[in-house]
């Protein structure tokens, strides 16, 4: 894990086998937007869209969300999210951080529950907007002079 920088954009990544919810912050890491949706395909291809993102939006970290257990414990997919974020790191050699991901898909699905969406619809930004509910809550961790809280190896 590497620290990052102290200004530039920082993108949150709701990571999935299927799908990838990317959020992005504000150059001054005050506000979460979200971004896009990546449908994985391979690694190389997965590869070059990264590292368009990071190209285009001038982004200069990345924080993956980290499923964890209802307990607080590592499970197979917090594994792969792990995986996946070294693989991140190493494909366009910028620090990784990882943040605790609980219930942010519960949340986003909440809010998109009220919206007339189809179900589609809905599932294909409910990533987006998961990424973004898990950069807010990185972004909010940190305190005046200090990085936001992250997940430790």
């Amino acid at each position: 894990m590497g620290t990052f920088p102290p200004h530039g954009r920082i993108a949150a990544v709701d990571f999935g086998t299927v799908r990838v919810g990317i959020a992005v912050s504000d150059p001054e890491r005050r506000f979460a937007s979200p971004l896009a949706i990546l449908s994985r395909s391979n690694s190389q291809s997965d590869a070059r869209w990264f590292a368009d993102l990071v190209a285009r939006e001038g982004v200069v970290g990345f924080v993956v969300g980290l499923p964890v257990g209802s307990r607080g414990g590592e499970t197979q997919k917090s594994r792969e999210a792990r995986q996946f974020g070294e693989w991140l790191g190493q494909s366009t050699g910028l620090p990784v951080t990882y943040f605790d991901e609980r219930y942010t898909t519960v949340e986003a699905d909440a809010i998109l529950s009220g919206a007339e969406l189809t179900s589609k619809r809905r599932k294909k930004r409910r990533d987006m907007l998961a990424a973004q509910i898990l950069l807010t809550a990185f972004l909010e961790s940190a305190t005046p002079g200090e990085e936001p809280g992250a997940l430790e190896d």
